[in-house]
């Protein structure tokens, strides 16, 4: 039976949609994710994880999605794989929905960014240098360093959060 009561709005989701949206936009533009506007989005989804979960449940939540986040996205940022703004960014977005979210996000975004730069390189006839950099990056994990490879193009990885965010939002909701 559907339950016809009143059913408040979700501000951690909607702060998080709204923030990727803007994200996404800005990066799209520029690609650059001002930090003024992940550090505002740091602060927000603190007070809501705390209004909506109480001082401690609200900021272990927070502390959590936030680090999960880092974790996540930081070993491509040092493998020079992405942007520090990407990574603040998906700090950010961890804040507002906590780990569990936070990692299906990162999950979704990968797959979603992934295809999206398989795609721009066969459109660009770069797949070679592609394989070549992702055996370079690899090779970093290893034993064996290789030298860093050309570039075959960044991406608005911003845009690829957005997505693989409101993505995992709606499919969970």
């Amino acid at each position: 039976m559907h339950d016809s009561t009143f059913m408040a709005p979700n501000l951690s989701a909607f702060g998080t949609v709204t923030l990727v949206v803007v994200a996404a936009a800005w990066d799209w533009q520029s690609r650059r994710i001002p930090n003024r506007l992940v550090g505002s989005a740091w602060l927000a989804a603190l007070a809501i994880q705390i209004w909506t979960h109480g001082w401690l449940d609200g900021s272990v939540a927070w502390t959590l999605g936030w680090l999960t986040g880092l974790a996540m996205f930081l070993p491509f940022y040092l493998l020079r794989g992405m942007a520090a703004g990407d990574v603040k960014l998906m700090m950010a977005v961890g804040a507002g929905i906590g780990a569990h979210q936070a990692f299906d996000v990162a999950i979704a975004t990968f797959v979603l960014g992934g295809i999206w730069s398989v795609g721009l390189s066969l459109l660009r006839g770069n797949v070679g240098q592609l394989l070549s950099n992702t055996r370079a990056i690899v090779g970093q994990w290893g034993p064996r360093r290789q030298a860093a490879a050309a570039s075959v193009g960044a991406i608005p990885y911003g845009l690829a959060i957005a997505l693989g965010t409101i993505g995992v939002l709606f499919a969970q909701a």
